[in-house]
């Protein structure tokens, strides 16, 4: 009788205080915050990272040193130092806030509904994920020919480029989806899968300022590790989508004639690799660390 009574009491503390319009907006928030956090994240990395990749995107393309592809941006003057920045800014932010959001909504959707082990769940979700995303190739591709200093005279911004692109058809803007749909995939199941494992081998934090590092750190390793493990594949997708018209050329046939002109020699291949380890420690600390840190603050 105490129980009951008991729990008829605290039935009626609770009851007044359930508002559903209160509680609908605090669902859609906690809800939408992860991508939201994604996407102020991958903001933030681009503002600061764009240049870093303008060189790294020279050397991927025309397997160019360091120094040489300097000297091309230096050439190309400060006026068009972030020229092209805009479709990594609608295209990244995009795919980062749909990368962290899909994932979690697919996770927790997989999770109610299958039977599997989490770790297979979890890494089907980020697969869903990393396929979703691969919809905004198009800003991509679009990113990859106002780069590419042969088009600096045929475009002369983003929207131009767009229009140039639409009277060869649909295909045209995904040009180059078949490497990226390679890469997104199984980067983002290793990206989620190996967060957790990594940070917890980290020293523990015990402040925000540590936890802040931390996530840095973690982030920063797991990008560098996958930027490295994907790097060819980028090689051959930056080549696909320089090209404007013409035969759609498989990946395969793509990669040989990448391969033969740098020689057969794999560090040929990798030529920017270093660069772009160094990139990815910076870009995905920031976006580790920037995700994290807003998840806290919402």
């Amino acid at each position: 009788m105490d129980s009951e009574a008991h729990g008829k009491r605290k039935n009626d503390l609770v009851l007044p205080t359930a508002k559903p319009d209160l509680i609908q907006h605090t669902v859609t928030i906690g809800a939408g915050k992860h991508y939201l956090c994604g996407y102020c994240a991958a903001f933030t990395n681009i503002a600061i990272t764009f240049p870093i990749q303008k060189v790294l995107f020279r050397q991927q393309l025309y397997g160019l040193r360091i120094r040489d592809a300097i000297r091309q941006l230096e050439k190309d003057g400060i006026r068009n130092l972030y020229r092209g920045i805009l479709p990594p800014l609608l295209q990244k932010s995009t795919t980062l806030a749909l990368m962290f959001g899909l994932y979690e909504d697919f996770s927790s959707l997989l999770l109610r509904h299958t039977n599997s082990p989490e770790i297979v769940t979890r890494s089907v979700a980020a697969i869903l994920a990393g396929t979703t995303e691969a919809l905004f190739t198009p800003f991509e591709r679009v990113q990859t020919l106002l780069q590419d200093y042969k088009h600096h005279d045929r475009f002369t911004n983003t929207f131009q480029a767009f229009k140039v692109l639409r009277p060869y058809g649909i295909g045209e803007y995904y040009r180059g989806l078949v490497p990226i749909l390679v890469r997104n995939g199984p980067s983002n199941a290793l990206f989620f899968g190996l967060r957790t494992p990594i940070k917890q081998c980290l020293p523990e934090a015990k402040t925000y300022s540590a936890h802040l590092i931390n996530d840095f750190i973690c982030g920063g390793l797991l990008g560098a590790m996958l930027g490295i493990l994907f790097f060819p594949i980028n090689v051959v997708k930056a080549r696909m989508q320089s090209q404007i018209g013409g035969e759609f050329t498989s990946f395969g046939k793509v990669f040989m004639t990448i391969w033969t002109e740098r020689d057969g020699k794999l560090t040929h291949l990798f030529r920017g690799a270093l660069l772009n380890y160094n990139r990815s420690i910076l870009s995905w600390g920031i976006i580790n660390a920037t995700y994290e840190l807003l998840l806290k603050l919402f």
